[in-house]
């Protein structure tokens, strides 16, 4: 059992980590139906929410906070059955996180945290533009990343 229960800012990681653990499933998805040629992006991009997820529970750790289990299994927001709606899924996953990780950064309260955030932000960003990019979306970039 913790010993704390969770502050604002453990809530937004414990938040942020549920995010995670749903892109890592959603990932799997992507990698059913993406484009063989987009291999290498998908296993990227998985391994890096892999990371961020198990970085994100060794936080919960150290600040003597329960992290919660993943889920046996996540609602996918729109049926994926080809590489365009896999592309659009992805997409969607690193709009997901970045918003995850801007409600970190809005209640960190300390300089780490908010570091940690800002960069979780950054790299959901730039993910998420580079499959805007495969969409034809135009600008794949937004000015806010991780605001509706």
């Amino acid at each position: 059992m913790s010993s704390q229960s969770p502050g604002p800012e453990q809530q937004a990681l414990i938040d942020a980590l549920q995010a995670e653990y749903a892109a890592v499933f959603a990932y799997g998805i992507v990698a059913a139906f993406s484009n063989s040629t987009r291999s290498d992006l998908v296993a990227s991009d998985t391994a890096a929410h892999r990371a961020r997820r198990d970085a994100t529970l060794d936080a919960l750790a150290a600040a003597d906070i329960d992290a919660p289990e993943p889920e046996a299994g996540y609602t996918i927001p729109f049926a994926v059955t080809d590489p365009i709606s896999a592309a659009q899924l992805a997409a969607q996953v690193e709009a997901d996180t970045a918003a995850a990780w801007l409600s970190v950064i809005e209640r960190s309260q300390s300089e780490h945290t908010r570091e940690v955030g800002v960069t979780a932000l950054t790299e959901a960003a730039v993910r998420g533009a580079n499959w805007q990019a495969i969409l034809g979306v135009a600008p794949a970039t937004t000015a806010f990343p991780g605001r509706p």
